[in-house]
């Protein structure tokens, strides 16, 4: 049985914040939805009460007395919805691989038309660089932005959020526009279609070392496609990495980034050294 389910909307995969969240049932409505369908384990014991039933309630003041009470209902289908009434049959995350990787594909937040991205690649290393691309007019077209060397290994793996307005900007003029990285990018990964997360990552050879500008990429999510369209990457050299981050005690963790597994790994630096010593 698949019991993947998206039954909550909010920001940037709907209109409300967490506050509108909480207001429409917050985690009370979530795990009491959850327990009925059989997809929690409501009698595991947690750090603050005896069974997981307890977390399916919210706090409220009466009088001077904080009491808890049950939710079984949301306030708000727009923003939350029961496991038998979800907005999509899966939980709106999707697998896209191919001759460029694997990554991470946010589908829940795009609208379906824009699940298949075909354009000619713009390569970067560094988040800086497009904004400066944006600013100057270059992105206004059809493009499949690529930002590599952003991999636990090359950089620390930073968060990419700031990315997401501009492209959005290019996106509402009426270009078809993705983003691909190596990088990291939290919740917030919105209505630009996103393959984030890269694996293996550019640095030591990874497939987007391998790309060059004007490239054609294509991103599916509907078919979990990453790929470099009609391109013999077996036959080029990987593309230098820029120079390892300084300041802010970034040297201080240049060991810890040399022994890190890739992101779908988990990049940890733990299970990367004991590997190399074994």
């Amino acid at each position: 049985m698949n019991v993947d389910r998206l039954i909550a909307r909010v920001y940037p995969n709907g209109a409300g914040d967490v506050n509108d969240f909480q207001h429409a049932g917050g985690i009370g409505f979530v795990a009491s939805t959850l327990i009925d369908a059989g997809l929690l384990h409501a009698d595991v014991v947690t750090a603050g009460a005896d069974s997981l039933v307890d977390y399916a309630t919210t706090p409220r003041l009466s009088g001077d007395e904080l009491v808890w009470d049950a939710v079984s209902q949301s306030s708000n289908p727009d923003m939350l919805r029961p496991v038998a009434e979800p907005f999509q049959p899966d939980g709106g995350m999707r697998l896209v691989q191919g001759n460029l990787g694997r990554a991470t594909f946010k589908t829940s937040a795009v609208t379906p038309e824009r699940w298949t991205i075909e354009a000619p690649a713009r390569i970067f290393s560094d988040q800086n660089q497009v904004l400066a691309a944006f600013q100057a007019g270059e992105l206004d077209r059809d493009v499949v932005v690529v930002v590599r060397f952003q991999g636990p290994r090359a950089n620390g793996m930073p968060e990419l959020h700031k990315l997401m307005p501009p492209l959005g900007v290019v996106q509402d003029k009426g270009f078809r526009v993705a983003l691909v990285t190596d990088g990291r990018m939290s919740g917030a990964s919105g209505k630009v279609p996103a393959a984030i997360h890269c694996s293996p990552e550019a640095l030591g050879g990874g497939p987007l070392a391998l790309l060059r500008d004007g490239d054609m990429a294509r991103l599916c999510g509907a078919t979990g496609v990453l790929d470099a369209v009609g391109i013999d990457l077996a036959a080029r050299e990987p593309a230098k990495s820029p120079p390892p981050p300084r300041g802010t005690g970034r040297e201080l963790f240049a060991l810890m980034r040399h022994r890190v597994d890739e992101a779908e790994q988990g990049a940890s630096a733990m299970l990367a050294a004991m590997e190399a010593d074994a």
